[in-house]
């Protein structure tokens, strides 16, 4: 299994690396833009360009300030998840992330099927600029795709990237309140990228609506309150918690959970832990969210120490099949203003 974004650890390095060796000048990138359309093309010229909207917009991010004068028509993401909320306000993007590998000789891209962007991407095949797991973002795939504006709010990108990203296009940087990539909650991630869409207004309604979704779950089962829970993976032959402010977490307490927050504490700055045998104690909660496909939920309930759990003795696990299935998994790894919806249902009717 290939941990959702888990990569950002060891791949800082490897990032510095290959921007300072890369030879990919400001003119090198400016030529691909304008001599090749092939990848372009192959996005489709029909992107269902942002509708009218506030324009000029002025937006502060974590690498400074991005001024968007019109409405973009080609819009390129690089966060992993941002295709996803760019997509919520009807923009096709021409380049999107990879976020999870697509199996072996299957068509089309399995990040453009799940249940909840299918009829949003309809036909379009984006450019696949980045996978999971890559040491960055190819740059000479996002210069010839000659976007007008790129997205890279859910996104480890340092400042060197960024400023590669800005000579292409004018960029915006994850929320300037991050301190650590992926710990912003979804709900500033989606207003940051709907105000770079001039699209703030609708933004603020579409998070009010999941909002609501979130207290109508938390009405409706008060009990939730006082129980306290922690979302999971078996990743690397190890029990692999994700933190309080990771989406998944987030998440879990969205709809009416306390979190373990000890988690936050061993992590200590990533949004996830693996576990060392003495400290799986610290998954034993009243609730136990595994995100994981089949192969790997069989792994970890052959786990001696994870099945001795009172929690797992005791039934309180919900096994959410990842990219499998009904893909619960992958809704709630997501968290987008697309997957949320979808992702808060199924994660309350786990739990009974």
């Amino acid at each position: 299994m290939l941990l959702h974004r888990t990569t950002r650890m060891k791949s800082r390095q490897r990032l510095a690396a290959v921007l300072s060796a890369a030879a990919l000048g400001a003119g090198l990138l400016a030529g691909c833009g304008s001599d090749s359309n092939d990848s372009a093309d192959k996005a489709g010229n029909d992107t269902s360009a942002a509708a009218s909207g506030a324009f000029p917009v002025t937006v502060e991010h974590a690498f400074g300030t991005t001024k968007v004068t019109e409405a973009p028509k080609r819009v390129v993401s690089v966060g992993y998840t941002d295709d996803q909320t760019i997509l919520a306000f009807g923009i096709k993007p021409v380049g999107m992330v990879d976020q999870y590998p697509n199996p072996p000789g299957r068509s089309p891209d399995i990040n453009t099927q799940w249940p909840w962007v299918k009829d949003k991407w309809g036909d379009t095949e984006p450019e696949v600029i980045m996978k999971n797991g890559d040491s960055g973002p190819n740059f000479e795939k996002i210069a010839a795709l000659r976007p007008d504006l790129i997205i890279a709010v859910y996104s480890e990108i340092d400042q060197a990237a960024y400023d590669k990203l800005s000579k292409i296009a004018p960029t915006v940087g994850r929320t300037k309140a991050e301190k650590e990539p992926f710990s912003a909650p979804w709900q500033d991630n989606a207003l940051h990228i709907a105000k770079a869409l001039g699209k703030a207004e609708e933004g603020e309604k579409k998070v009010a609506d999941i909002q609501g979704q979130l207290d109508a779950a938390k009405e409706a089962h008060p009990e939730l309150a006082d129980r306290t829970a922690v979302a999971l993976s078996w990743y690397e032959d190890s029990v692999a918690p994700f933190t309080s402010t990771d989406v998944r977490g987030r998440l879990v307490t969205g709809i009416g959970f306390k979190y373990q927050t000890e988690i936050d504490k061993v992590a200590d700055g990533s949004f996830y832990t693996k576990l060392s045998p003495e400290r799986v104690d610290l998954v034993d909660v009243d609730r136990i969210f595994v995100i994981n496909d089949k192969a790997d939920q069989d792994k970890l309930k052959k786990f001696e120490l994870f099945t001795n759990l009172d929690a797992v003795k005791n039934g309180k696990v919900s096994y959410l099949l990842d990219s499998e299935g009904p893909a619960v998994g992958a809704a709630i790894s997501q968290g987008t203003l697309l997957s949320m919806p979808y992702a808060i249902d199924e994660l309350v009717k786990s739990v009974g």
